[in-house]
């Protein structure tokens, strides 16, 4: 796995739900942040971020979404 070092194999983004709705994806690593309304907006913002952010040659082969949800439970 990556660091998201330029020429990495993958980067990995911790994908939460925002409170007031849609969904945060923060990448590990590289200072990539992105948000949409939708798990398939999300998808293609994560993409075209990447794409900004690394080179043409140093882009990561892979890109891993890790979703994390909180649940609360009431004892």
């Amino acid at each position: 796995m990556s660091n998201g070092n330029a020429g990495g194999d993958e980067v990995v983004f911790v994908v939460t739900e925002d409170p007031e709705g849609g969904f945060v994806a923060r990448a590990l690593g590289p200072a990539i942040v992105t948000e949409a309304d939708t798990i398939e907006a999300l998808r293609e913002r994560v993409r075209d971020a990447v794409r900004c952010h690394f080179e043409r040659d140093g882009l990561p082969r892979l890109i891993r979404l890790h979703f994390v949800r909180d649940e609360i439970l009431v004892a």
